[in-house]
């Protein structure tokens, strides 16, 4: 019950942006105690963020960019991000970027014993570095940007190259036919390039929203990814593409 009350309240924080102990009790017919220690202990697996009175996304005090984006279609990349963990064998290096999706994803794996997790996102280390899991996590250091609470530049890529992963698992901004995967930051777009040249096996998460749209940055062409996750079947053209290059399509139930 208190499993399910706990993923309920994550669920609203993610829709709202925010949740009030006075709504939640009311809600849940329950005391304001029982309330704040929900909080709490989801706010120690780096769920939500605990703040006087109720809850806000995790990195909140951010303002822009990944706060936007962790309340957009969180259902549909919760599906995605369950859906990619079921991929991940206990023991493998995975590379994680930093993103929405790649957090949803990132907190699916929060369970799993003794992988190795290399990212540039300080929310997504914070998550699966938990005392109560086996995982290894490194943290990339360089440039730090507030405004998505990652890490960036050629330091990054640089320590990146001394890593060898089992995954890379990626978010992006677009995908389409003609140019493959694409990202709206030059920065983060070359974090994930160096990311799959470090990688055996390279999988994108894509909500629908980012199928057939097109970003300013290139990052690779369709053949150089293994498995596309997303919540919907990609249009018929892109859908063929994908087939093409030899890119398995996997649509989250």
């Amino acid at each position: 019950m208190k499993k399910r009350r706990q993923t309920i309240i994550v669920d609203i924080v993610r829709k709202n942006g925010k949740a009030d102990v006075e709504e939640l009790a009311g809600f849940f017919d329950i005391s304001r105690e029982t309330i704040r220690r929900d909080l709490t202990e989801l706010s120690k697996s780096g769920k939500i963020n605990k703040v006087h009175g109720g809850a806000t996304l995790p990195g909140d005090h951010v303002e822009g960019t990944f706060q936007q984006r962790m309340s957009d279609n969180p259902e549909a990349k919760s599906r995605i991000a369950c859906t990619a963990a079921s991929l991940i064998t206990t023991g493998e290096t995975i590379f994680i970027d930093t993103g929405s999706t790649t957090f949803y994803f990132a907190e699916k794996l929060a369970d799993n014993l003794a992988l190795t997790i290399v990212t540039n996102s300080a929310e997504v280390a914070r998550l699966v570095a938990s005392p109560n899991n086996d995982n290894q996590t490194f943290l990339l250091g360089g440039e730090f940007n507030t405004r998505n609470q990652q890490t960036v530049g050629t330091m990054v890529t640089s320590q990146i190259r001394s890593f060898r992963a089992h995954h890379a698992v990626l978010t992006v901004g677009a995908i389409d036919a003609v140019t493959g995967i694409m990202d709206f930051d030059i920065e983060e777009a070359q974090v994930a390039r160096t990311m799959i040249e470090q990688s055996q096996f390279v999988t994108i998460l894509v909500d629908s929203s980012k199928l057939n749209g097109i970003a300013s940055f290139e990052i690779c062409p369709l053949s150089s990814i293994d498995q596309l996750v997303c919540d919907v079947m990609p249009p018929t053209n892109l859908a063929k593409a994908l087939k093409k290059a030899g890119v398995e399509i996997i649509v989250a139930e």
